[in-house]
């Protein structure tokens, strides 16, 4: 008489190891390419920009490491070139930096473990380097790949300067529209955005801040769509986030 065999339990599956901190760096590094295609050319336009406006070629370098802020920079340029008083750059410093505000709420520096990485996380956290990591699973992330991401995004930046630095002295005749150079990178990071996680609301509440922003306050039209979108966005978690909590009471 033939017995019945219980089954075998199945073997668990194989979890895969953690990556090692080399091939944390290397993803980072890897993470940065799609920023660097945006970060290079901005920075040699910074360059062109520092010596076609009368300014010393070593201004590039120094901007770039004291403000490592490719939109204040070329703002910058144009306020010192013109000797605008000290107290309408603060302003400008405040308004334009102030976004940065918002990207500490979920920007991930829980990742980073060391008090000297996580200050330097706090001063290279720049759009590009915020939307890159805001794209990846958070099981993904970790604060090696973070740093080298931000590492390699600043020596784009600066190398970018330098090349742009070099050009200018090369070229005979001033390049014309390379301001235009950083609303193009921004609308490609929207648009890399918005392929990663399809958000239409978030895209429409922004575009809703923004068209508000001019109307009202033309002036300060950053500023105003800034908070004019995280009160949105604060609006529409709440509404989102009460559809389930009724319907787990009315269970």
């Amino acid at each position: 008489m033939q017995r019945d065999v219980p089954p075998l339990p199945a073997a668990p599956a194989a979890v895969p190891a953690p990556a090692s901190r080399r091939q944390q760096i290397t993803l980072g590094v890897r993470d940065s390419f799609s920023a660097g295609l945006g970060i290079f050319p901005l920075g040699i336009a910074l360059g062109l920009l520092i010596l076609q406006a009368g300014l010393p070629w070593w201004l590039t370098p120094a901007l770039s490491l004291a403000a490592f802020a490719g939109s204040l920079e070329l703002l910058l340029v144009g306020m010192m070139a013109t000797v605008t008083p000290l107290a309408a750059i603060a302003l400008t410093v405040l308004v334009v930096n102030f976004r940065h505000v918002f990207y500490a709420f979920s920007f991930p520096l829980h990742l980073v473990r060391h008090p000297v990485g996580k200050a330097y996380a706090v001063y290279a956290m720049i759009d590009e380097a915020y939307a890159v990591n805001a794209s990846l699973p958070e099981s993904e992330r970790s604060g090696p790949r973070l740093l080298a991401l931000q590492i390699a995004c600043e020596t784009y930046w600066v190398g970018g300067g330098l090349v742009g630095v070099a050009l200018g002295a090369a070229l005979a005749a001033p390049v014309e529209g390379l301001e235009f150079a950083l609303c193009a990178l921004f609308t490609v990071l929207t648009l890399d955005a918005f392929r990663s996680r399809r958000e239409i609301p978030s895209v429409l509440l922004a575009g809703a801040s923004v068209a508000v922003a001019l109307v009202l306050t033309p002036g300060l039209a950053l500023f105003t769509a800034l908070l004019l979108f995280v009160a949105l966005l604060l609006a529409r978690h709440a509404v989102t986030a009460r559809g389930p909590a009724q319907e787990a009471a009315g269970a």
